[in-house]
């Protein structure tokens, strides 16, 4: 029985899709306008893994600030507390909020990881051109263009409690440096998710060079 052949991808039958509406052409060149909503159309995004590779690398570097360095500092008139992720995730623990301490980890501490190393298996993949598994690392970009606003999760709650807990001369609570290490992070990894080129997954040596005759149906086609 003879393996199943790959799947034609939409750059072998000549197509391009608009990635601001969705609406597919035929034969459009590079740089045409897309007739529904004027976006420039392109096969693929232009520099895409370099300018990927650049965001990612920055975020890898700030991660490390990020979880090392102080996100909230908590003063009273006893003692003043300066908190990390991780040890504000510990303390929610030990004080009985449990649910608190498992949002905070999730999503403060395992959603930028995860993210972090699935951008690099997105991006080392496609610049390998490999054909591993091209559906499911096109569900996995998927699912990290989705979580990625929940990555703010941790920013949110520094801010909220600051703007609650400010008694003068008792009890105050502001951010850490390590706060803006973190945003920096989530803000690196929201770009590099919008800078890599999902289309990129199905391009390879192994896709075959099929072309069709009839053009896809179109009111308007595009124009340059």
């Amino acid at each position: 029985m003879s393996a199943p052949s790959t799947p034609p991808t939409g750059s072998s039958l000549g197509l391009t899709a608009c990635h601001h509406c969705g609406t597919v052409w035929k034969d459009a060149s590079d740089g045409s306008r897309c007739s529904h909503c004027g976006t420039a159309l392109h096969r693929r995004k232009a520099h895409s893994l370099q300018r990927t590779w650049a965001l990612l690398l920055a975020a890898l570097v700030m991660y490390i600030p990020a979880n090392m360095l102080p996100v909230m500092v908590s003063s009273s008139l006893i003692k003043t507390q300066t908190d990390t992720i991780l040890s504000g995730v510990i303390y929610f623990w030990v004080t009985g909020a449990w649910g608190l301490a498992v949002v905070v980890f999730v999503a403060s501490f395992m959603v930028p990881l995860f993210k972090l190393v699935a951008l690099l298996l997105l991006v080392v993949s496609a610049q390998r051109r490999s054909g591993w598994r091209r559906n499911e690392r096109t569900k996995l970009y998927r699912i990290v263009e989705l979580i990625g606003r929940w990555s703010m999760l941790d920013v949110f709650v520094v801010t909220l409690m600051a703007g609650v807990v400010r008694i003068d001369g008792f009890a105050e609570v502001t951010a850490g440096i390590g706060i803006a290490a973190f945003a920096a992070v989530v803000v690196l990894t929201m770009l590099a998710a919008l800078s890599f080129d999902p289309r990129l997954i199905w391009d390879g040596t192994d896709a075959p060079a099929i072309h069709i005759s009839e053009p896809i149906p179109a009111d308007n086609p595009p124009h340059g």
